[in-house]
Protein backbone atom coordinates (compact mmCIF):
# COMPACT_ATOMS: atom_id res chain seq x y z
CA UNK A 1 0.00 0.00 0.00
CA UNK A 2 1.60 3.30 -0.96
CA UNK A 3 2.04 5.44 2.18
CA UNK A 4 0.64 8.61 2.60
CA UNK A 5 1.54 11.87 4.16
CA UNK A 6 -1.52 13.79 6.16
CA UNK A 7 -1.79 17.38 7.06
CA UNK A 8 -4.16 18.62 9.29
CA UNK A 9 -5.82 22.25 9.00
CA UNK A 10 -5.45 24.09 12.13
CA UNK A 11 -8.32 23.82 14.39
CA UNK A 12 -9.24 20.02 13.05
CA UNK A 13 -7.03 17.26 14.44
CA UNK A 14 -7.73 14.10 13.18
CA UNK A 15 -7.86 11.55 16.28
CA UNK A 16 -6.13 8.13 15.62
CA UNK A 17 -7.17 5.99 17.64
CA UNK A 18 -4.73 4.34 19.65
CA UNK A 19 -1.72 1.61 18.38
CA UNK A 20 -3.61 -1.46 18.25
CA UNK A 21 -1.94 -4.94 18.70
CA UNK A 22 -0.97 -6.55 15.39
CA UNK A 23 -3.37 -9.52 16.88
CA UNK A 24 -6.20 -7.41 16.61
CA UNK A 25 -7.16 -8.54 12.70
CA UNK A 26 -7.55 -12.27 13.73
CA UNK A 27 -9.89 -11.30 16.96
CA UNK A 28 -13.33 -12.63 16.67
CA UNK A 29 -16.07 -10.43 15.76
CA UNK A 30 -17.70 -7.49 17.46
CA UNK A 31 -21.43 -6.80 18.13
CA UNK A 32 -21.95 -4.09 15.81
CA UNK A 33 -23.84 -1.05 16.37
CA UNK A 34 -27.27 -0.87 14.56
CA UNK A 35 -27.94 1.56 12.24
CA UNK A 36 -30.97 2.96 10.06
CA UNK A 37 -31.62 1.85 6.80
CA UNK A 38 -31.78 5.41 5.32
CA UNK A 39 -28.39 6.81 6.47
CA UNK A 40 -26.65 8.00 3.92
CA UNK A 41 -22.55 8.80 3.71
CA UNK A 42 -20.65 10.92 0.95
CA UNK A 43 -18.07 13.71 0.25
CA UNK A 44 -19.06 17.30 0.32
CA UNK A 45 -18.56 18.77 -3.56
CA UNK A 46 -15.94 16.14 -4.58
CA UNK A 47 -17.14 13.49 -7.13
CA UNK A 48 -15.90 10.64 -9.13
CA UNK A 49 -12.73 11.35 -11.15
CA UNK A 50 -12.31 14.69 -9.71
CA UNK A 51 -9.42 16.53 -10.43
CA UNK A 52 -8.00 18.03 -7.34
CA UNK A 53 -4.64 19.71 -6.27
CA UNK A 54 -1.80 17.26 -3.82
CA UNK A 55 -3.34 19.49 -0.58
CA UNK A 56 -7.31 19.74 -0.30
CA UNK A 57 -9.60 19.80 2.37
CA UNK A 58 -12.15 17.28 2.12
CA UNK A 59 -15.52 17.35 3.90
CA UNK A 60 -18.18 14.90 4.80
CA UNK A 61 -21.67 14.83 4.87
CA UNK A 62 -23.56 12.19 6.73
CA UNK A 63 -27.26 12.48 7.01
CA UNK A 64 -29.81 10.04 8.96
CA UNK A 65 -27.22 9.43 12.04
CA UNK A 66 -25.32 12.10 14.40
CA UNK A 67 -21.77 12.25 14.89
CA UNK A 68 -20.29 11.49 18.77
CA UNK A 69 -16.60 10.89 19.09
CA UNK A 70 -14.94 8.10 19.50
CA UNK A 71 -15.71 6.07 23.25
CA UNK A 72 -19.19 7.92 23.39
CA UNK A 73 -21.54 5.29 22.81
CA UNK A 74 -25.05 6.97 21.70
CA UNK A 75 -27.52 5.30 19.01
CA UNK A 76 -27.58 5.68 15.87
CA UNK A 77 -24.12 7.61 15.88
CA UNK A 78 -20.70 7.31 15.31
CA UNK A 79 -17.45 9.51 13.53
CA UNK A 80 -15.97 9.47 10.57
CA UNK A 81 -13.30 7.12 8.84
CA UNK A 82 -11.30 8.08 5.71
CA UNK A 83 -10.25 5.22 3.62
CA UNK A 84 -7.30 5.99 0.94
CA UNK A 85 -5.76 3.28 -1.83
CA UNK A 86 -6.73 0.90 0.09
CA UNK A 87 -10.72 -1.78 0.04
CA UNK A 88 -13.00 -1.98 3.44
CA UNK A 89 -11.55 -3.44 6.31
CA UNK A 90 -13.61 -6.68 8.42
CA UNK A 91 -16.87 -4.83 9.28
CA UNK A 92 -17.11 -7.01 11.99
CA UNK A 93 -14.05 -5.56 14.13
CA UNK A 94 -12.03 -1.96 14.27
CA UNK A 95 -10.95 -0.18 11.58
CA UNK A 96 -7.06 -0.41 11.23
CA UNK A 97 -5.36 3.22 12.24
CA UNK A 98 -3.09 4.04 9.75
CA UNK A 99 -1.67 6.20 6.64
CA UNK A 100 -4.28 4.62 4.70
CA UNK A 101 -7.36 4.05 7.47
CA UNK A 102 -8.03 7.97 9.12
CA UNK A 103 -9.65 8.12 12.24
CA UNK A 104 -11.45 11.09 12.97
CA UNK A 105 -12.54 10.37 16.76
CA UNK A 106 -13.14 13.86 17.59
CA UNK A 107 -15.96 14.48 15.42
CA UNK A 108 -14.63 16.27 13.07
CA UNK A 109 -16.63 16.51 9.52
CA UNK A 110 -13.44 17.99 6.98
CA UNK A 111 -9.65 17.44 7.12
CA UNK A 112 -6.88 18.57 4.49
CA UNK A 113 -4.56 15.63 3.24
CA UNK A 114 -1.92 15.75 1.66
CA UNK A 115 -1.21 13.13 -1.80
CA UNK A 116 1.07 12.32 -4.33
CA UNK A 117 0.01 12.96 -7.68
CA UNK A 118 -1.38 10.83 -9.60
CA UNK A 119 -4.60 8.26 -9.08
CA UNK A 120 -5.83 7.87 -5.51
CA UNK A 121 -9.02 6.29 -4.37
CA UNK A 122 -10.86 7.30 -1.33
CA UNK A 123 -13.87 6.03 0.54
CA UNK A 124 -16.09 7.18 3.89
CA UNK A 125 -16.92 4.79 6.53
CA UNK A 126 -18.86 5.46 9.85
CA UNK A 127 -18.30 3.39 12.69
CA UNK A 128 -19.47 3.57 16.26
CA UNK A 129 -17.54 4.48 19.46
CA UNK A 130 -15.54 1.14 19.40
CA UNK A 131 -14.25 2.06 15.71
CA UNK A 132 -16.61 -0.93 14.48
CA UNK A 133 -18.58 -0.13 11.35
CA UNK A 134 -22.50 0.12 11.96
CA UNK A 135 -25.04 -3.00 10.86
CA UNK A 136 -25.94 -2.20 7.97
CA UNK A 137 -22.71 -0.38 7.04
CA UNK A 138 -22.91 3.51 6.56
CA UNK A 139 -20.39 4.05 3.55
CA UNK A 140 -19.93 6.07 0.69
CA UNK A 141 -18.89 5.37 -2.95
CA UNK A 142 -15.46 4.48 -3.38
CA UNK A 143 -14.26 7.34 -5.75
CA UNK A 144 -11.33 7.59 -7.60
CA UNK A 145 -9.39 11.12 -7.79
CA UNK A 146 -6.93 12.51 -9.75
CA UNK A 147 -4.18 14.35 -8.06
CA UNK A 148 -2.70 17.19 -9.92
CA UNK A 149 1.32 18.05 -9.57
CA UNK A 150 1.63 20.80 -6.68
CA UNK A 151 2.09 23.95 -9.06
CA UNK A 152 4.95 25.87 -10.07
CA UNK A 153 6.03 28.76 -7.46
CA UNK A 154 4.19 32.13 -8.15
CA UNK A 155 6.11 34.30 -9.99
CA UNK A 156 7.99 36.85 -7.69
CA UNK A 157 7.81 40.90 -8.22
CA UNK A 158 10.87 42.09 -8.51
CA UNK A 159 12.26 44.77 -6.04
CA UNK A 160 14.52 48.08 -5.89
CA UNK A 161 17.94 46.35 -3.59
CA UNK A 162 18.08 49.38 -1.53
CA UNK A 163 14.26 49.13 -0.84
CA UNK A 164 13.11 48.50 2.74
CA UNK A 165 10.58 48.27 5.09
CA UNK A 166 10.29 49.13 9.00
CA UNK A 167 8.29 50.11 12.09
CA UNK A 168 7.88 53.71 12.81
CA UNK A 169 8.74 54.83 16.83
CA UNK A 170 8.66 51.17 17.80
CA UNK A 171 11.93 49.47 18.98
CA UNK A 172 13.20 45.66 19.75
CA UNK A 173 12.49 45.23 23.26
CA UNK A 174 9.68 48.19 23.43
CA UNK A 175 7.05 47.94 26.43
CA UNK A 176 3.74 48.31 25.11
CA UNK A 177 0.17 48.90 26.05
CA UNK A 178 -2.73 45.62 25.40
CA UNK A 179 -4.29 48.11 22.52
CA UNK A 180 -1.49 50.62 20.62
CA UNK A 181 -1.46 52.24 17.72
CA UNK A 182 1.68 50.30 15.25
CA UNK A 183 2.90 52.41 12.44
CA UNK A 184 4.58 51.12 9.02
CA UNK A 185 7.51 53.16 7.05
CA UNK A 186 8.93 52.35 3.88
CA UNK A 187 11.95 53.26 1.67
CA UNK A 188 12.35 52.81 -1.79
CA UNK A 189 9.18 51.61 -2.53
CA UNK A 190 5.93 52.29 -3.22
CA UNK A 191 2.76 51.27 -2.12
CA UNK A 192 -0.16 50.42 -4.09
CA UNK A 193 -3.80 48.42 -2.83
CA UNK A 194 -4.00 45.05 -3.33
CA UNK A 195 -5.09 43.92 -6.77
CA UNK A 196 -3.55 46.92 -8.37
CA UNK A 197 -0.28 45.49 -10.54
CA UNK A 198 2.80 47.93 -10.78
CA UNK A 199 6.96 47.73 -10.85
CA UNK A 200 8.35 48.26 -6.94
CA UNK A 201 5.50 48.25 -5.11
CA UNK A 202 3.04 46.72 -3.18
CA UNK A 203 1.32 46.63 0.05
CA UNK A 204 2.33 45.69 4.04
CA UNK A 205 1.58 42.66 6.01
CA UNK A 206 2.13 42.35 9.75
CA UNK A 207 3.21 39.03 11.06
CA UNK A 208 2.27 38.33 14.63
CA UNK A 209 4.28 35.60 16.85
CA UNK A 210 4.80 33.34 13.79
CA UNK A 211 8.20 32.73 11.40
CA UNK A 212 8.55 33.86 7.97
CA UNK A 213 5.92 32.06 5.66
CA UNK A 214 6.94 30.46 2.20
CA UNK A 215 8.43 33.23 -0.08
CA UNK A 216 6.97 32.41 -3.33
CA UNK A 217 3.40 31.77 -1.93
CA UNK A 218 0.55 33.94 -1.31
CA UNK A 219 0.73 35.31 2.08
CA UNK A 220 -1.80 33.70 4.57
CA UNK A 221 -4.64 36.10 6.08
CA UNK A 222 -5.30 34.79 9.88
CA UNK A 223 -4.73 36.07 13.89
CA UNK A 224 -1.19 35.62 13.19
CA UNK A 225 -1.08 37.60 9.04
CA UNK A 226 -2.29 40.79 8.76
CA UNK A 227 -2.95 41.61 5.29
CA UNK A 228 -3.12 45.66 4.90
CA UNK A 229 -4.59 45.58 1.06
CA UNK A 230 -5.81 48.96 0.97
CA UNK A 231 -2.33 50.53 1.51
CA UNK A 232 -2.92 51.29 4.96
CA UNK A 233 0.82 52.42 6.88
CA UNK A 234 -1.03 51.71 10.53
CA UNK A 235 -2.99 49.76 12.57
CA UNK A 236 -4.36 49.52 16.46
CA UNK A 237 -3.30 46.34 17.41
CA UNK A 238 -4.09 44.53 20.32
CA UNK A 239 -2.66 41.72 22.25
CA UNK A 240 -2.83 40.27 25.25
CA UNK A 241 -0.27 40.71 28.30
CA UNK A 242 3.36 38.86 27.69
CA UNK A 243 5.76 38.66 25.12
CA UNK A 244 5.11 38.78 20.93
CA UNK A 245 7.27 39.14 18.00
CA UNK A 246 6.18 41.68 15.33
CA UNK A 247 7.49 41.57 11.90
CA UNK A 248 6.84 43.51 8.36
CA UNK A 249 6.78 41.43 5.19
CA UNK A 250 5.90 43.80 2.10
CA UNK A 251 4.01 42.14 -1.14
CA UNK A 252 2.88 42.79 -4.58
CA UNK A 253 -1.05 42.97 -5.69
CA UNK A 254 -1.34 39.00 -5.05
CA UNK A 255 0.25 39.42 -2.07
CA UNK A 256 3.18 37.11 -2.51
CA UNK A 257 6.76 38.88 -1.31
CA UNK A 258 8.46 40.52 -3.64
CA UNK A 259 12.30 39.27 -4.83
CA UNK A 260 14.55 40.04 -3.29
CA UNK A 261 11.96 40.44 -0.01
CA UNK A 262 11.61 43.41 1.64
CA UNK A 263 10.79 42.95 5.03
CA UNK A 264 11.84 44.72 8.50
CA UNK A 265 13.54 43.45 11.73
CA UNK A 266 11.76 41.07 13.64
CA UNK A 267 11.34 42.51 16.72
CA UNK A 268 10.45 41.78 20.35
CA UNK A 269 7.50 43.46 22.28
CA UNK A 270 6.26 42.86 26.44
CA UNK A 271 2.54 43.79 26.36
CA UNK A 272 1.94 44.89 29.70
CA UNK A 273 -1.17 44.54 31.92
CA UNK A 274 -4.26 46.35 31.69
CA UNK A 275 -3.82 49.12 34.16
CA UNK A 276 -6.70 50.46 36.40
CA UNK A 277 -6.95 53.44 34.04
CA UNK A 278 -7.75 51.22 31.01
CA UNK A 279 -11.54 52.09 31.13
CA UNK A 280 -10.74 55.66 30.13
CA UNK A 281 -8.65 54.21 26.96
CA UNK A 282 -10.60 55.45 24.08
CA UNK A 283 -12.53 53.25 21.48
CA UNK A 284 -10.94 51.42 18.86
CA UNK A 285 -10.76 53.58 15.55
CA UNK A 286 -13.71 53.87 13.21
CA UNK A 287 -13.75 54.64 9.78
CA UNK A 288 -15.78 57.98 8.67
CA UNK A 289 -19.24 56.13 8.91
CA UNK A 290 -18.68 55.06 12.71
CA UNK A 291 -18.56 51.12 11.56
CA UNK A 292 -15.31 49.35 12.06
CA UNK A 293 -13.11 49.50 8.98
CA UNK A 294 -12.64 46.41 6.36
CA UNK A 295 -10.00 45.76 3.56
CA UNK A 296 -11.12 46.73 0.55
CA UNK A 297 -10.40 42.54 -0.87
CA UNK A 298 -11.96 41.27 2.00
CA UNK A 299 -14.90 38.40 1.19
CA UNK A 300 -17.45 35.98 2.64
CA UNK A 301 -18.76 33.13 0.89
CA UNK A 302 -20.89 29.64 1.04
CA UNK A 303 -18.62 26.56 0.92
CA UNK A 304 -21.41 24.84 0.87
CA UNK A 305 -24.34 25.17 -0.08
CA UNK A 306 -24.01 26.79 -3.80
CA UNK A 307 -26.40 29.02 -5.69
CA UNK A 308 -29.17 26.52 -6.63
CA UNK A 309 -28.29 23.27 -4.60
CA UNK A 310 -31.04 21.28 -3.38
CA UNK A 311 -30.28 19.98 0.26
CA UNK A 312 -31.91 17.71 2.16
CA UNK A 313 -33.82 19.52 4.75
CA UNK A 314 -31.38 19.48 7.73
CA UNK A 315 -28.25 20.16 6.61
CA UNK A 316 -24.91 22.06 7.66
CA UNK A 317 -23.90 25.44 5.83
CA UNK A 318 -20.30 26.23 5.79
CA UNK A 319 -19.07 29.88 5.02
CA UNK A 320 -15.45 30.87 4.14
CA UNK A 321 -13.44 34.11 4.40
CA UNK A 322 -10.87 35.80 2.72
CA UNK A 323 -8.75 38.64 3.71
CA UNK A 324 -9.98 39.13 7.40
CA UNK A 325 -9.95 36.92 10.11
CA UNK A 326 -12.65 35.51 12.36
CA UNK A 327 -13.37 36.90 16.03
CA UNK A 328 -15.88 36.09 18.56
CA UNK A 329 -18.44 39.06 19.28
CA UNK A 330 -17.09 41.32 21.97
CA UNK A 331 -13.50 41.12 21.09
CA UNK A 332 -12.04 43.75 19.11
CA UNK A 333 -9.43 42.67 17.24
CA UNK A 334 -8.48 44.54 13.63
CA UNK A 335 -9.69 43.37 10.37
CA UNK A 336 -11.73 40.55 12.54
CA UNK A 337 -15.13 39.80 12.63
CA UNK A 338 -17.90 37.29 13.08
CA UNK A 339 -20.41 35.20 10.98
CA UNK A 340 -24.13 35.93 10.53
CA UNK A 341 -26.27 33.82 8.10
CA UNK A 342 -29.60 35.00 6.63
CA UNK A 343 -32.46 33.19 6.02
CA UNK A 344 -35.30 34.16 3.66
CA UNK A 345 -34.76 37.68 4.66
CA UNK A 346 -33.34 40.92 2.75
CA UNK A 347 -30.19 42.42 3.17
CA UNK A 348 -30.95 44.19 6.82
CA UNK A 349 -29.68 48.31 7.18
CA UNK A 350 -25.75 47.85 7.25
CA UNK A 351 -25.56 51.16 9.87
CA UNK A 352 -26.52 49.31 12.87
CA UNK A 353 -26.46 46.02 14.55
CA UNK A 354 -27.71 42.66 12.92
CA UNK A 355 -30.77 41.37 14.67
CA UNK A 356 -30.58 38.15 16.49
CA UNK A 357 -33.64 35.86 15.33
CA UNK A 358 -34.81 32.98 13.56
CA UNK A 359 -34.31 34.31 10.12
CA UNK A 360 -30.62 36.08 11.36
CA UNK A 361 -28.58 33.35 13.10
CA UNK A 362 -25.54 34.81 14.89
CA UNK A 363 -22.09 33.10 14.66
CA UNK A 364 -21.11 34.95 17.96
CA UNK A 365 -18.33 32.36 18.71
CA UNK A 366 -16.33 32.48 15.83
CA UNK A 367 -18.38 29.14 14.15
CA UNK A 368 -17.55 28.94 10.52
CA UNK A 369 -20.93 26.38 10.09
CA UNK A 370 -23.90 25.78 11.35
CA UNK A 371 -26.65 22.93 10.60
CA UNK A 372 -30.08 24.59 10.06
CA UNK A 373 -33.68 22.93 9.56
CA UNK A 374 -35.49 24.36 6.49
CA UNK A 375 -39.17 23.44 5.55
CA UNK A 376 -39.85 21.79 1.95
CA UNK A 377 -39.47 24.16 -0.72
CA UNK A 378 -37.65 27.42 -2.38
CA UNK A 379 -35.33 29.31 0.51
CA UNK A 380 -32.55 31.88 0.24
CA UNK A 381 -29.31 32.37 1.74
CA UNK A 382 -26.85 34.93 2.67
CA UNK A 383 -23.92 35.68 4.56
CA UNK A 384 -22.88 38.87 6.33
CA UNK A 385 -19.59 39.82 8.76
CA UNK A 386 -20.45 41.71 11.69
CA UNK A 387 -17.58 43.35 13.83
CA UNK A 388 -17.53 42.94 17.62
CA UNK A 389 -20.63 44.66 18.05
CA UNK A 390 -22.46 42.95 15.17
CA UNK A 391 -22.30 46.08 12.76
CA UNK A 392 -21.57 45.35 8.86
CA UNK A 393 -17.83 47.00 8.27
CA UNK A 394 -17.50 49.49 6.12
CA UNK A 395 -17.10 48.90 3.27
CA UNK A 396 -19.82 45.49 4.42
CA UNK A 397 -18.44 42.35 3.48
CA UNK A 398 -21.64 40.37 2.70
CA UNK A 399 -21.25 37.26 0.26
CA UNK A 400 -24.35 37.03 -2.87
CA UNK A 401 -27.97 35.69 -1.82
CA UNK A 402 -28.37 32.24 -2.85
CA UNK A 403 -31.32 30.35 -3.81
CA UNK A 404 -31.57 26.72 -2.65
CA UNK A 405 -34.35 23.92 -2.61
CA UNK A 406 -34.85 21.27 0.15
CA UNK A 407 -36.50 18.04 -0.66
CA UNK A 408 -36.88 15.95 -3.63
CA UNK A 409 -37.65 17.90 -6.71
CA UNK A 410 -41.21 18.18 -7.67
CA UNK A 411 -43.01 16.30 -10.57
CA UNK A 412 -44.39 17.59 -13.10
CA UNK A 413 -48.07 16.95 -14.11
CA UNK A 414 -48.74 14.27 -16.82
CA UNK A 415 -51.67 16.16 -17.99
CA UNK A 416 -50.73 18.47 -20.97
Amino acid sequence: MRRLRLQLIVGVTAVFAAAMPASIAQERARTRSPAPAGAKLAFVDLQNNARIASKVTLRFSITGMEIAPAGTARRNAGHHHLLIDTELPPLGQPIPSDFNHLHFGGGQSEAEILLSPGRHTLQLLFADHDHVPHDPPVMSEKITVEVMAAPEEKPRTTAAPNAKVFFIGLQDGAVIPPRSVVRFGQENIAITPAGTKQDNAGHHHLLVDTELPPLDREIPSDFNHLHFGRGQTETELTLPPGEHTLQLLFADHEHVPHDPPVMSQKIRVRVQEASATAAATPPPARAASGRTPAPNDAAVYFIYPRDGTRIFATSTIRFGLRNMGVAPAGVVRPNTGHHHLLIDVPTPPLDAAIPADLNHIHLGNGQTERKITLPPGKHTLQLILGDDQHVPHDPPILSERITIYVGAAAKRSARR
